[in-house]
């Protein structure tokens, strides 16, 4: 089937289209402010008509007519009035559309955090997370002018105009030909350049996005690149990187100051035809009406032909800031494989998805049938058409080889890797805990680490947990104990204190089932028995599932479960 020429121009319309609707919504919070804005901006230039006919009677009446001026002083009067009624409405018109920008960056960010908890964990593995975090920091920020800037006058543009021209076309039939036939020639050079802003701003955010995950990333491994001599290898392509950027900067800020060139050459050749128009008529080489125009009626013309054109130059000037927004959308739309919708909406975080039925609250808390795995990526299932249960209070170790899909299996039971087929089905109401082998710690005090888990812990609870997960052991030895301020992803732990850590917030949420990934790795045989002893204390009553290697671990628990290498046969369970 042959696909018509005009098919990819179809598509970058619907594209543009779609792009343009969800930048709408962004801002729906704030529909009333934005309704305000769009009321001041109109409201001021239609009293931009009254300033100028104020200004063309008084200069009719005093300098031709030779009136006095105290009779003019009640047109005064409305001429400041107008003024401060002006001033007013300019700013209110930038207070309400920054409260509308606000507004929309606060839903850009809401919604990009909600795509990424939909997205899952395992997802975010395989992400630069320096890209992803510039959809919170300068793809918000590139909307922001297409609120406060390009939407107000986007309304001017097509009231006040009208407005000038309707007044205008009352005094002198003339000039408003002249607007109105130089008029489109500032849209359609408008929409040429906005072609070519878009991609050239959509370019410099994506340099910009793949920059800042560059130097994020050699961030992390600074130590890394370090110990291997890359440091000024690395130091030349982030150089390289900035070049980038720069260069992609620089072709946006030429494209601007082009189309800004143009659009203001033609607007000024526009209003010279008018001023030219009235000279000639003043100087008797043109008539086209029956009398002269007044000096009162040419001032009035000539002090609106260029009010006239700009709301015009303001929408081009903006008009970048809509190309940027575009590009800012589909900068989303490529690192998040579909633009975010509002919250409750399909990109809703699904904590734990399950199958469609549920247990009765007499079955066994976890039921597995014929699941089958593969985890993100890899080229083929490690967990074939597996089957069994779990029961309340029961210990359950997974054991196998590396690679046997011990840790995937839990990634399926905490609800963060779906099954290519098969099912997992939970009572209701059950809460599952996860504490992986490599647990995320931030910057940050182990205290406040643990407090992840139940912000309004007392102290006292805080230090019952670090006990039972053997967090203490270390902590005791710390400057300032449970308050030792650590690095980022546990700079400063152990891998084995790390884990612990995990341990312990895990053992804070109190959860009804815990999964439990390889807890006592990198332990000697004192603390690993220190910590299945007390383990077993607090998860009394409670459903374990473990992921280990280790013999005291397995014999820890009740029931095993062995897993084969490449899952190609049924995993076996054995009481041990």
């Amino acid at each position: 089937m042959s696909i018509p020429p005009d098919a990819a121009i179809v598509e970058t319309t619907a594209l543009r289209r779609r792009r343009l609707q969800w930048l709408g919504g962004l801002g729906a919070a704030a529909r009333g402010r934005q309704r305000w804005a769009a009321l001041c901006i109109c409201t001021s230039g239609a009293l931009l008509i009254g300033q100028a006919a104020a200004i063309a009677w008084l200069i009719q009446t005093v300098l031709v007519e030779h009136r006095p001026l105290a009779s003019a002083l009640p047109v005064l009067l409305a001429l400041l009035a107008v003024l401060v009624a002006r001033t007013l409405l300019g700013s209110a018109t930038q207070a309400a559309a920054g409260d509308v920008a606000d507004a929309a960056r606060l839903a850009l960010r809401e919604r990009v955090y909600t795509r990424l908890l939909a997205r899952g964990p395992l997802w975010l593995r395989q992400q630069r997370t320096g890209e992803l975090g510039e959809l919170m920091l300068t793809h918000a920020d590139a909307i922001e002018n297409y609120y406060a800037g390009y939407q107000p006058v986007r309304i001017e543009v097509v009231v006040v105009p009208l407005l000038i021209a309707l007044a205008v076309a009352w005094t002198d039939w003339v000039v408003a030909l002249i607007l109105l036939f130089t008029a489109p020639l500032v849209p359609f050079f408008m929409m040429l350049v906005g072609w070519g802003a878009e991609a050239a701003g959509r370019a410099q955010l994506g340099e910009l996005a793949r920059m800042s995950g560059h130097f994020a990333d050699r961030i992390k491994g600074l130590g890394l690149l370090r110990l291997y001599g890359r440091g000024e290898a690395e130091l030349a392509g982030v150089a390289a990187a900035a070049e980038g950027v720069r260069e992609r900067t620089m072709k946006v800020l030429r494209i601007a100051f082009l189309s800004s060139t143009v659009l203001e050459f033609f607007a000024s050749v526009s209003v010279a035809m008018v001023a030219l128009y009235f000279g000639l008529s003043y100087l008797g080489l043109m008539a086209l009406h029956a009398q002269v125009p007044t000096l009162g009626v040419g001032m009035f013309c000539l002090l609106l032909a260029p009010e006239f054109y700009a709301p015009l130059r303001r929408l081009a000037a903006h008009y970048h800031d809509r190309a940027n927004a575009l590009a800012a959308a589909a900068e989303v739309e490529r690192l998040l494989g579909k633009l975010p919708e509002a919250a409750g909406g399909e990109d809703a975080y699904a904590a734990v998805p399950r199958a469609p039925e549920l247990l009765e609250q007499h079955a066994p808390p976890v039921q597995v049938r014929e699941l089958v795995l593969r985890p993100l990526g890899a080229p083929h299932d490690v967990i074939q058409r597996l089957s069994f249960q779990i029961d309340a209070g029961q210990r359950l170790a997974l054991v196998g080889p590396s690679g046997s899909g011990k840790s995937t299996l839990l990634e399926a039971l905490a609800g963060w890797l779906p099954p290519r087929s098969g099912s997992i089905v939970l009572r209701p109401g059950l809460e599952v805990g996860y504490a992986g082998q490599r647990p995320y710690l931030f910057h940050g005090s182990i205290a406040d680490n643990l407090r992840l888990a139940d912000p309004g812990a007392s102290d006292a609870r805080l230090r019952a947990v670090a006990e039972a997960a053997q967090v203490m052991r270390f902590a005791s030895g710390l400057p300032d104990g449970l308050d030792t301020v650590i690095g980022e992803r546990g700079f400063g732990l152990s891998g084995g204190e790390a884990r612990r850590i995990g341990l312990a917030r895990l053992l804070l949420r109190d959860p009804q089932l815990l999964l439990l990934d390889e807890p006592t790795a990198f332990l000697d045989p004192d603390t690993e028995a220190d910590l299945l002893r007390t383990l077993a204390a607090f998860a009394r009553g409670r459903s374990v599932v473990i992921a280990t290697h280790s013999e005291a671990a397995t014999a820890w628990a009740d029931t095993r479960l062995t897993l084969t290498a490449g899952g190609t046969r049924q995993a076996t369970e054995v009481s041990a």
